[in-house]
């Protein structure tokens, strides 16, 4: 029902409702540290945090994915408070091997954002599924730059005009490498970061609250 609320009040960008949802003391804490300002309101800093006064709407929208998401949980280091959306579960000894082994980063692996992805061999919609994934660490490639990208439909990328398989706003499709050593495109919203920002909520005897968020520098 919290959720369902503040969807709601994102959808209808109602600042002063929205006030009332945030905790008095609310926290953001960022790569640098804790940046919330004591001094300010909790809507200020939650404000701040999200970019809720930008003029194209980006605060809002991370609000309303926030309500949408329905996974959650406990932040360790503050005793009553949760946060969404939820890491994925995976062996970090392993993940720690993998990464030595392909001389990669955690910002380049992602995973899947459902049970069943398609992994198409060209950058169209249409371009036949090499592979599926399920729920395995998916490795993303970096964006090609200058002119090989403008040859990307040689290697396989969507003809001149052709339909893209990207995701919201027609975001470009991403590449990706598989499990099994297949390479292929994805909807850019078909994978999700293993490293991203999270929005914290508490439980009080009023009820729910936004009680902070994890993320930015």
């Amino acid at each position: 029902a919290f959720r369902k609320q503040l969807g709601e009040i994102a959808a209808r960008k109602d600042r002063a409702a929205l006030a009332g949802l945030v905790a008095k003391s609310f926290f953001w804490t960022a790569a640098q540290g804790e940046k919330a300002d004591r001094k300010k309101p909790g809507i200020d800093n939650l404000a701040a945090a999200i970019g809720l006064d930008a003029s194209d709407g980006e605060g809002w929208e991370v609000l309303a994915s926030a309500a949408a998401d329905p996974t959650l949980q406990p932040l360790p280091q503050k005793k009553g408070v949760s946060c969404a959306p939820a890491t994925p579960g995976f062996d970090d000894k392993a993940f720690e091997q993998l990464l030595k082994a392909t001389r990669t980063d955690v910002w380049d692996w992602a995973y899947p954002a459902g049970s069943s992805i398609a992994v198409r061999g060209g950058a169209a919609a249409d371009a036949p599924v090499v592979e599926t994934l399920g729920a395995v660490l998916v490795r993303v490639m970096p964006e090609p730059q200058g002119p090989a990208a403008q040859g990307a439909s040689a290697q396989g990328g969507p003809p001149p005009g052709g339909p893209p398989s990207g995701g919201p706003d027609n975001a470009p499709p991403l590449k990706v490498v598989t499990p099994s050593g297949k390479t292929g495109f994805v909807s850019a919203d078909a994978v999700l970061p293993l490293v991203f920002e999270q929005l914290c909520y508490a439980k009080g005897a009023a009820g729910w609250s936004i009680a902070g968020y994890l993320g930015g520098e």
